[in-house]
């Protein structure tokens, strides 16, 4: 549930010079990351679509961190960066950074990924403005590794009812591809910062589905960093519960139940197999379940030249 109270200038500085409401508020929260998160930063500058804010959320004690984004906030004033001395869960940082967002719409970008195309944003806004019944919409990705190596791409299937039909089996939607209406986040209280632990933000998308329409642009917009021992490793036994209590809870809003009860079971005994099974497993089966939710078609030609050739 969302708390925090809005607050009218950075926390990590003084009140930001007057300007007006921005159409976009990019939100990255950042932990322990101060080598990759200006890289996400520029990929939001260099955006042809420039009516936006930047939200950074800063938990923890980091200070290379805040020396960095100290160098941004004198470069970049439509940044607001906020610093948090706290490792808190995702959902309540996400939370925290929709109460400071004053933005229409919410764009999410984590700190170790960076967006693929400048037109982005413009793309994403103007279907947003066309199509009011529609209340988010995301698109591929381009999979790196900790080295920015192309590892695989692909794309999350496009249009409503295929979104929602897969829903409740994985997350339709990839996070740091996402533009959504703030005004409906706020209408179920944002993320689940309580009940869930992880895959949180599957858990929004699902609430999203069930106010309006999401659509997924069949291109790749955003480069989505994988590491070895990273968080899905490390948390493997507390995602399993986290999917079991996502597809019950959502079980009377979207179809395939019991496939998505399957699955959600298979990943939670999964989790609890050897660790030196899992370490040997992990990535192959991560990289096949992608490739089986994913849309299988190539972006389309229309797609290719608007975002190729969009101009504000």
């Amino acid at each position: 549930m969302i708390v925090e109270q809005k607050r009218p200038h950075s926390a990590a500085g003084p009140a930001i010079l007057e300007r007006g409401t921005p159409k976009v508020s990019v939100i990255i929260l950042t932990f322990n990351r101060p080598h990759l998160i200006g890289r996400a930063i520029q990929s939001v500058c260099e955006q042809d679509y420039q009516d936006w804010e930047i939200v950074v959320v800063h938990d923890g004690p980091n200070e290379a961190t805040t020396a960095v984004m100290n160098q941004w906030l004198e470069r970049e004033p439509r940044i607001r960066y906020f610093r948090r001395n706290q490792t808190g869960n995702i959902a309540d940082a996400a939370n925290f950074a929709l109460c400071q967002a004053e933005g229409e719409y919410i764009a999410i970008l984590d700190d170790d990924d960076y967006w693929a195309t400048p037109h982005k944003l413009t793309y994403q806004v103007a279907f947003l403005e066309e199509n009011p019944e529609y209340v988010g919409c995301g698109g591929g990705v381009v999979v790196v590794n900790q080295d920015s190596q192309e590892v695989l791409r692909y794309l999350k299937p496009e249009s409503d009812e295929q979104i929602k039909r897969r829903a409740l089996v994985a997350n339709p939607m990839v996070n740091s591809t996402t533009l959504y209406r703030r005004s409906t986040a706020e209408q179920f209280g944002g993320y689940d910062s309580t009940a869930l632990t992880q895959f949180q933000d599957w858990d929004f998308w699902l609430k999203m589905g069930t106010a309006g329409k999401l659509y997924n642009v069949p291109d790749y917009l955003t480069y989505y960093a994988i590491w070895e021992n990273g968080s899905s490793f490390r948390h493997l036994k507390a995602n399993g519960r986290a999917a079991l209590k996502i597809v019950w809870r959502h079980r009377s809003s979207y179809s395939q139940f019991g496939v998505a009860l399957a699955f959600a079971f298979g990943y939670y005994a999964y989790a609890h197999l050897p660790e030196r099974v899992r370490a040997a497993s992990f990535g192959f089966l991560s990289r096949l379940k992608k490739s089986l939710f994913a849309q299988k078609t190539a972006p389309t030609p229309q797609v290719r030249r608007d975002l190729d050739e969009q101009e504000v």
